[in-house]
């Protein structure tokens, strides 16, 4: 193979040897060795099309079926390694190829260009990695939910990280459950939009080959063949819209970091992360980070990084392939491991923290979180809801300088702020009472 390693596939037509700093600059084996397992199975595909159709004999199609699996298994067990001098891995799986079965190796080629190669090889590994995010997805959903059924304790509510109203923190949970059901169903349905097979496409305008499409599709497992040559080997929009659920995805991660960043420290202390996914300081020995919920944080941006990487790439791009498209394999790449790892330490953030309702309850009593029951109270008594806020507020203000809560009121104090306000009112805007009576939105 060492004479081999910086063959081109396409060096026939050149007078000159390519400058090796542009070889350097064109090559993306090293970014995107981790489609062998995609090029080779599109390969198979290709290879059983190509042999009903008449384009191998059947000996030929038996021959580089068993070689393509060969080298499948030795690079998945370790046998060969990806590396050596390779513009990219279709150049590696071809010449490969060609070492072990010789000429006919040659022939896998035939009806087929790398612009609608390269396309299928991203397809099947997008399909795949979404199929994967989907999953992870699910099971921390199905964490979060478990979590939060296990503790129904009241706690405060918030808007404007302001104390706002009695809820509980299965509630708060699930809504991150919620935001993570829209998230499956955008994965669900980048999976429905992409499902169609780029080969048969060549490199803008199909093949003069009597090939059948429908093969391929099929074998690889797609709903139909692209209708539009041009847009099979041009579109990266499974990519863009891959990334962009995934962006989302990692908005609502970052979101619940964040509040979790704010329940752990000292000044909420509403819940613990274990030790396993917490740090510590290199200077001062009683701090407990919450590192995992902060890289979280982070690499949201890294993830929005790459979708606009990619799109400022597609914007101005002319029909049909530009090599400015292989820029999508790193941004894809990166986005879907980030996103991954961070649903994985997530689940497990939720899985093993600790909660406080003792703490969660204290900061209820002192946020007056009944305030809107009370004016709710007084609407029913008959008076308009903007002068019941304002009484509210008075009431509000008369505690705050007092220390005291609401429902810690005298009769006769509530009474000196309305007649209206009458001895069932304690009953009303017990917190417990709030939440049985349904008032709050009880998250399922």
């Amino acid at each position: 193979m060492e004479g081999q390693e910086k063959a081109k596939l396409w060096g026939g037509r050149f007078r000159k040897q390519e400058d090796d700093l542009m070889a350097q600059f064109n090559n993306n084996f090293e970014q995107t060795k981790w489609l062998y397992e995609a090029d080779i199975l599109g390969s198979i595909a290709h290879v059983a099309m190509q042999t009903q159709v008449g384009l191998l004999t059947q000996e030929e199609g038996a021959v580089l079926t068993e070689a393509l699996e060969a080298l499948l298994a030795q690079i998945q067990s370790g046998k060969l390694a990806l590396e050596g001098d390779y513009e990219d891995i279709h150049t590696f799986v071809e010449l490969q190829l060609t070492a072990r079965v010789g000429e006919v190796g040659k022939k896998l080629h035939t009806a087929r260009s790398r612009n609608d190669q390269c396309n299928l090889d991203m397809k099947l590994y997008v399909r795949q990695q979404v199929t994967k995010t989907l999953a992870l997805t699910e099971q921390l959903k199905t964490t979060l939910k478990a979590v939060a059924e296990k503790h129904p304790c009241i706690m405060p509510g918030y808007t404007h990280l302001q104390r706002a109203q009695v809820i509980t923190f299965k509630a708060h949970l699930m809504a991150y459950h919620g935001m993570l059901t829209r998230d499956g169903l955008r994965l669900q349905n980048a999976l429905v939009v992409m499902d169609e097979n780029p080969l048969g496409c060549g490199a803008l305008a199909g093949t003069t080959h009597a090939i059948n499409r429908q093969i391929t599709t099929t074998l690889l497992g797609f709903a139909k063949p692209y209708d539009n040559f041009l847009d099979g080997v041009s579109d990266r929009d499974f990519c863009l819209e891959a990334m962009s659920d995934f962006s989302i995805l990692m908005m609502h991660l970052s979101r619940l970091a964040e509040e979790l960043v704010l329940w752990t420290s000292q000044e909420f202390g509403f819940v613990e992360l274990d030790d396993r996914y917490t740090t510590g300081s290199s200077i001062m020995p009683q701090k407990k980070n919450s590192d995992g919920a902060e890289l979280i944080r982070g690499k949201t941006g890294r993830v929005y990084g790459n979708l606009f990487a990619l799109l400022t790439v597609m914007k101005g791009l002319p029909l049909a392939y530009n090599k400015d498209m292989q820029e999508d394999k790193e941004a894809f790449y990166d986005s879907a491991q980030t996103v991954q790892a961070c649903l994985t330490i997530m689940e497990r953030m939720i899985a093993t923290l600790s909660v406080n309702s003792d703490k969660m309850k204290a900061a209820v009593k002192k946020g007056f979180l009944n305030a809107t029951e009370v004016a709710d109270y007084l609407v029913a008594q008959g008076m308009p809801f903007r002068d019941a806020h304002t009484t509210v507020g008075q009431l509000v203000i008369y505690c705050e300088d007092r220390g005291i809560a609401i429902e810690d009121l005298s009769e006769s104090e509530l009474a000196s702020f309305s007649e209206l306000l009458g001895p069932d009112l304690y009953a009303y805007i017990d917190y417990d009472n709030i939440l049985q009576k349904g008032i709050k939105c009880e998250m399922r």
